[in-house]
């Protein structure tokens, strides 16, 4: 597999023989308001722009990824971008009723044990934060890909650790796990999703895994940078373990 991080939480995952793209935020440097009720409100999101082209991104791609719609990971400069005959996959009926509303034609809702060209495509369970926060942030998904041909890849979405991704870790068993690591939060709530030691969670019930976070430095709401938490993992000795992408990174598994 070949995964190539792209902004945030859009990634471009080469598997299987095809190309996904995930969580697409394609929007140029600054075009929204900051999330309110959190920090930097005197930056427009995205904070930084993309690392290569709209054009480049979308290019061969033979489906999308939605693991929920909150503007992050699914903007309109997306909704333009992509073709409306592409293939899309939403963790459930009423995330793929707003996509079919935004002219998408060929939506499919996730579930534990979808086939797209012979790639298995597993919903996993995800919380975006803990305690009162949810009633906010929603539902979300992270999804398990498995091919005969590939390692056990686990994209594991806008979540916090907690009890069901350890035992999405036990069942899956994967080699890779994505995991989205800006421990972003609004001034009161809590972490909306993985920090430090969430990753450190993810590592110590997946030694044998490589785990790659993202979701760093891009919206204005992220607490956790880049800096920190690669201080962090040579601390607890993971830096052959945990991996922290620059935007536009590939790698190769």
């Amino acid at each position: 597999m070949k995964i190539k991080h792209i902004r945030n939480a859009t990634l471009l995952v080469e598997y299987g023989g095809k190309t996904f793209l995930i969580d697409p935020m394609l929007a140029e440097k600054g075009t929204y308001p900051p999330f309110p009720n959190s920090i930097r409100q005197d930056q427009n999101n995205p904070l930084v722009s993309l690392p290569l082209s709209v054009e480049e991104i979308i290019d061969g791609i033979d489906a999308v990824i939605l693991t929920h719609l909150h503007l992050d990971h699914f903007d309109d400069a997306a909704k333009q971008a992509l073709p409306n005959d592409i293939k899309m996959f939403v963790q459930n009926e009423e995330d793929a009723a707003v996509v079919r509303a935004d002219g998408f034609k060929n939506v499919e809702v996730l579930t534990k044990n979808t086939v797209f060209e012979g790639i298995q495509l597993s919903k996993t369970k995800g919380e975006h934060g803990r305690g009162e926060i949810l009633k906010r942030t929603g539902l979300v998904c992270g999804v398990v890909f498995k091919h005969k041909s590939e390692k056990t890849l686990y994209v594991a979405g806008d979540t916090v650790w907690y009890s069901a991704v350890e035992e999405e870790i036990n069942t899956h068993q994967p080699d890779v796990i994505v995991v989205n690591g800006g421990d972003n939060q609004f001034l009161e709530g809590g972490s909306l999703v993985m920090g430090k030691e969430d990753i450190y969670e993810v590592h110590k019930a997946a030694p044998h895994a490589t785990i790659l976070s993202i979701h760093m430095e891009a919206v204005n709401h992220w607490t956790l940078s880049r800096e920190e938490l690669k201080s962090f993992i040579n601390e607890k000795d993971m830096a052959s373990r945990v991996l922290v992408p620059d935007d536009g990174e590939v790698y190769t598994f």
